[in-house]
């Protein structure tokens, strides 16, 4: 049988979502519970998207095989009984062989929240990134413009970035405010290792006047990552989700994304 559930987690506590000898990482800490849960050795998981130490997940997205028979509902309390506080299994469905929670993803969507203050975050700490300097919208946006489509985003890619292509379309950037709290969010085909960090570091530039918006385009021209804004900080990073056609019958909007800080 094939499961896929839906996760949330809090990243702080941990070093990324990817398996580390340390055993401290989100897929790490959900393979030790369904496993408990299951009574197997090891349990194996693929996820949607992985994410870096303190980045969130909203509605991370697994899949695994097992040969184990529970109820829909008894694989969310099942496994939610036996994981850390900060991590929890929002729903369960078995699926066709077939589905693969990062293959047959169509897309995936990622939200930063950022402060705007001349002070730094302290009940927020962890959960937004921080910026001192006062950020204008219509030069983000104009810049966010001219990264829509299909480009080479290797300006924006880590040198670590295990991805075949930096070929990436990227469908959709969105930036509001409420009150001090920023919210960028995006969408895209899939995104390069530390993508998404590197474009919100050119955003900010921008945002605060350091740089002019049609700058982006001569970073994407580059081609280079040295050509690009310094890698913004990892808090304040929620991967939203992926999204799925309907014929897969997956939930698409994550419970908890009006709960983020400053949600609009």
């Amino acid at each position: 049988m094939r499961l896929a559930l839906g996760i949330s987690y809090n990243g702080l506590a941990y070093q990324g979502w990817q398996s580390q000898s340390s055993g401290q990482t989100v897929q790490d800490k959900l393979e030790k519970a369904l496993g408990e849960f299951t009574g197997q050795q090891r349990v194996s998981i693929l996820c949607a998207g992985r994410t870096d130490a303190g980045v969130h997940g909203l509605m991370q997205v697994i899949h695994f095989d097992t040969p184990a028979q529970r109820p829909a509902s008894n694989w969310v309390r099942g496994p939610n009984a036996l994981l850390p506080h900060d991590i929890a299994v929002q729903w369960a469905k078995e699926v066709p062989p077939e589905f693969h929670c990062r293959a047959s993803a169509s897309s995936r969507r990622y939200a930063y929240v950022v402060l705007d203050s001349p002070v730094r975050p302290s009940i927020d700490q962890g959960r937004v990134g921080w910026v001192y300097k006062p950020l204008d919208q219509a030069r983000m946006q104009q810049a966010a413009r001219h990264l829509l489509g299909e480009h080479d985003f290797s300006s924006f890619r880590a040198s670590a970035c295990q991805a075949l292509s930096p070929v990436k379309t990227l469908m959709r950037i969105d930036i509001s405010r409420r009150g001090a709290y920023w919210r960028f969010e995006f969408e895209a085909n899939a995104f390069l290792h530390h993508m998404i960090r590197n474009l919100m570091g050119c955003l900010i530039m921008i945002g605060d006047g350091r740089k002019e918006p049609n700058w982006i385009l001569e970073v994407l021209a580059a081609r280079d990552r040295d050509a690009a804004a310094p890698t913004f900080s990892p808090y304040g990073l929620y991967f939203v989700g992926p999204r799925y056609e309907a014929r897969w019958g997956l939930p698409e909007h994550p419970t908890l994304l009006d709960g983020l800080p400053g949600a609009l």
